[in-house]
C-alpha cells in the first residue's frame, strides 16, 4: 500500500520536460520565455548607433529651428493665424527629427521579441484578468524568488553601467578639466562624442547581461511548464481519442506512404492499365523473385500520376481492363501475384522483354 502511494506521488512530481503539444499549447496562450532585458538593451543600442551615424543630422536640424525661430518667426505678428501656422510649422519641424528615432525604437522592439519568440499574436493578453488585482497574489509575487532575483539584477545593472560611465569619464578627466579653453562648437562636439560612446559600451555591456537574463528566463520557463509522467500518458490518451489528431497522422501516413509508392514506379518493368481507371506497376527478377511483384497502384488521378511516371521513364504501357481490376482488387503493394493470374502476366512481361529485346526467363 506504500508502495503504491510512492509510486503514485512519484508519477505526480513534475520532472518531465514539457511535450511539444504542451509547448505549443502554452505559447497560444501566449507564454513564452522573454527577457524585456533584450529589447532595453538592444533598444539603447541602436539609438545610440543611429547617433553616431545621423546625429549632426539632428544637431544641424536643432539649430535650423533656433535660427528660423529669431530670424523669422519673431517678426510674424501677433494673431490667431499666425500662432496656429507656427505650431504647426514647429511641429513638423520637431516630427521629422524625432520620428527616426522613434522608428529604431520601434524597429529594435520588433527584433528583439521576433528573436526570442518568433512571430506570436496573442489576443488573450489584451484580456483583462481580475486574478491580477488579488492583492494576497500580488503580495506573492512581491516576496517570491523571482522578485528577489529582479532586485538582485537591477542592483548589478545599476552597479555596472555606474561604473562604466565612471571608468570612461575618468579616462576623459584631463579634456573635461581643460573643456573651458574650446570653442563653444568643439566643446559640443566633445560632450556628444563622449556621450555617445558612454551609451554604445554601456548597451554593449546591458547586451550581455540581457543574454544570461534570457538563458535564466527560458530556464524557469521550461521548470514552470514541466509536466508529470502522469500528465505525459494523460496527454498522450487524449491526443489518441483526438479525431482531428488521428486524421492528421492517418493523412500523413498516406502521404509518406504515396511518396514511397511514386519513387518505386520507375523500377517497374511494366505498367497495366484500364486505361483511364486503374494503373498497376508490375516488376519481376527472374534471379531475387520467386514471382512478378505489385510494385504500385492507383486509381483515377493516382494512376495518372503513375502512367506520368512510367512515361517519363520509358516504361511500357499496356492495357488491359480486366487484368487491371483482377490485380488491383486482389494483390496489395509489395504483394506477389497470386497463382490464377500468373500466365496473363507471364504474357504481357513476355511481349515486353521481347519488346525491349531482352529476355529474363518467364514463370512455367
Amino acid at each position: 500500500m506504500l508502495l503504491r502511494l510512492d509510486l503514485q506521488l512519484f508519477a505526480g512530481e513534475k520532472t518531465e520536460k514539457a511535450t511539444p503539444h504542451k509547448q505549443q499549447e502554452t505559447r497560444k496562450k501566449g507564454e513564452v520565455a522573454k527577457s524585456p532585458e533584450v529589447a532595453s538593451a538592444l533598444t539603447l543600442l541602436l539609438c545610440f548607433s543611429f547617433l553616431m551615424i545621423g546625429g549632426k543630422t539632428i544637431f544641424d536640424g536643432c539649430l535650423n529651428i533656433y535660427r528660423q525661430s529669431f530670424q523669422e518667426y519673431l517678426l510674424w505678428d501677433f494673431s490667431i493665424e499666425s500662432t496656429q501656422l507656427l505650431f504647426n510649422q514647429l511641429l513638423w519641424e520637431v516630427v521629422k527629427l524625432v520620428a527616426p528615432v522613434f522608428a529604431v525604437v520601434l524597429v529594435s522592439g520588433v527584433i528583439a521579441n521576433y528573436v526570442q519568440v518568433g512571430f506570436l499574436f496573442n489576443p488573450e493578453a489584451l484580456k483583462i484578468k481580475l486574478e491580477k488585482l488579488n492583492p494576497l497574489e500580488g503580495a506573492k509575487r512581491i516576496f517570491s524568488l523571482r522578485s528577489l532575483v529582479e532586485l538582485i539584477k537591477s542592483i548589478l545593472k545599476i552597479f555596472l553601467t555606474g561604473g562604466i560611465v565612471y571608468w570612461m569619464i575618468w579616462r576623459q578627466k584631463n579634456e573635461l578639466f581643460s573643456i573651458g579653453k574650446l570653442t563653444i562648437w568643439d566643446a559640443s562636439r566633445f560632450i556628444g562624442s563622449l556621450t555617445i560612446q558612454i551609451g554604445i559600451v554601456v548597451a554593449i555591456s546591458l547586451m550581455v547581461l540581457a543574454a544570461g537574463d534570457y538563458i535564466y528566463q527560458k530556464y524557469e520557463f521550461e521548470k514552470k511548464i514541466r509536466m508529470s509522467k502522469q500528465d505525459i500518458l494523460d496527454e498522450y490518451k487524449k491526443m489518441e481519442g483526438d479525431p482531428l489528431i488521428k486524421g492528421k497522422r492517418k493523412a500523413k501516413q498516406r502521404e509518406l506512404s504515396m511518396n514511397r509508392m511514386m519513387q518505386d514506379v520507375p523500377r517497374a518493368d511494366v505498367v497495366i492499365t484500364n486505361p483511364t481507371h486503374f494503373a498497376i506497376a508490375i516488376r519481376y527478377d527472374l534471379e531475387t523473385m520467386a514471382a512478378p511483384e505489385v510494385i504500385a497502384k492507383g486509381k483515377d488521378h493516382i494512376a495518372l500520376k503513375i502512367k506520368e511516371i512510367a512515361k517519363q521513364h520509358k516504361i511500357v504501357t499496356v492495357e488491359n481492363k480486366p487484368l487491371a481490376r483482377a490485380l488491383f482488387a486482389a494483390v496489395e503493394i509489395g504483394q506477389p501475384i497470386p497463382e490464377e493470374l500468373f500466365n496473363a502476366v507471364g504474357e504481357i512481361l513476355a511481349f515486353v522483354y521481347y519488346q525491349e529485346g531482352r529476355y529474363k526467363g518467364m514463370m512455367a
